[in-house]
C-alpha cells in the first residue's frame, strides 16, 4: 500500500519506494503523533507506520481496547496489507508490551520482524503487581506528571485532561491486566533501550528481554528515567535506523 492511512495506521510521510517499514506503537495514553519526528527523522529508505490506538485524537469516541492481546490481534490484522516488505516494530512502554504481541502473532503466521525494538518496558516475563488504572483522577494525573510523559501545559488544561484521561486510564488497565503466556522465543533480533533513572523498569529487567528471543540481543541505557528517549531521541532514531538500513 502506498496511499491513505486507515483508522489503525498513520503514515506521517509515505515512502513508497522505501526497502522496509518501521511499525510504531505509543505508551499508555499516547497516540501515533508522537511518532511524527521519527516519521521526519528516518531516511528514504525506511516507512513509518505509527499505529493509532482507539479512544484518543480523532479515534476518541471510539471505545479503548483494555486488552493488550485484543488490542495486538487487531493490530496484527491491520498490517496483513502492509506485509510487501520486512516489517520492524518499536514501541515505548505499553507499545514495547504490544509490539512484542504482535512480533508473536506475525511470527506464528510466517513473517520474521526484521528487528523488534522495546523501549521502557521490563521483559514480559518480569511482572510487577500495580494498580495506577484504580487511581482517581487527581491521582492519575499525579502519576503522570510523575512519569513527565505529558506535557505539564497539558495536565493543566481541564478540557485536554478529561480528554486524556480515559484513554489513559484504559490504556492502564491493559497494561496491569496483561499477564505473559509463555513460548517459543522470537527469532528476530531484539533492541532493548531502557533509562537508567526508570522507575518503571530496572537495567536487570530490560536485560531479561535477552530471553524472549532466539535472535540477536541488545540492550542499551541511557541516562534520564521513564521518558530518556525524549532527550536523546537523536542517539535513540540514530540506532534504530542504524538497524534497518
Amino acid at each position: 500500500m502506498t496511499s491513505a492511512t486507515t483508522s489503525w495506521v498513520r503514515r506521517f510521510r509515505p515512502k513508497p519506494d522505501a526497502a522496509t517499514r518501521l511499525v510504531c506503537f505509543p505508551h499508555a495514553g499516547g497516540s501515533a503523533s508522537y511518532y511524527l519526528p521519527v516519521a521526519r527523522g528516518v531516511p528514504a529508505s525506511v516507512d513509518v507506520l505509527a499505529i493509532q490506538y482507539p479512544g484518543r485524537q480523532d479515534r476518541r469516541h471510539e471505545p479503548g481496547i483494555d486488552d493488550i492481546e485484543r488490542l495486538a490481534d487487531l493490530v496484527t490484522a491491520e498490517l496483513a496489507d502492509w506485509r510487501d516488505r520486512p516489517l520492524a516494530l518499536f514501541g515505548h512502554s505499553m507499545g514495547a508490551m504490544v509490539g512484542y504481541e504482535v512480533a508473536r502473532r506475525l511470527e506464528r503466521d510466517g513473517t520474521t520482524p526484521a528487528a523488534l525494538i522495546v523501549s521502557g518496558r521490563r521483559a514480559p516475563s518480569r511482572h510487577r503487581e500495580t494498580s495506577v488504572h484504580r487511581l482517581d483522577d487527581h491521582g492519575l494525573r499525579a502519576e503522570l506528571a510523575r512519569l513527565s510523559g505529558t506535557g505539564s501545559e497539558l495536565l493543566d488544561d481541564v478540557d485536554m485532561l478529561n480528554m486524556i484521561l480515559p484513554a489513559t486510564r484504559c490504556d492502564y488497565r491493559a497494561v496491569e491486566s496483561y499477564r505473559y503466556r509463555p513460548g517459543p522465543p522470537l527469532r528476530s533480533p531484539v533492541l532493548a533501550l531502557v533509562g537508567d533513572q526508570d522507575t518503571e523498569v530496572t537495567v536487570a529487567e530490560a536485560e531479561a528481554w535477552r530471553e524472549h528471543t532466539a535472535g540477536a540481543f541488545e540492550l542499551r541505557v541511557f541516562p534520564g528515567g521513564h521518558f530518556y528517549l525524549n532527550e536523546h531521541a537523536a542517539t535513540v532514531l540514530e540506532l534504530i535506523t542504524r538497524r534497518l538500513v
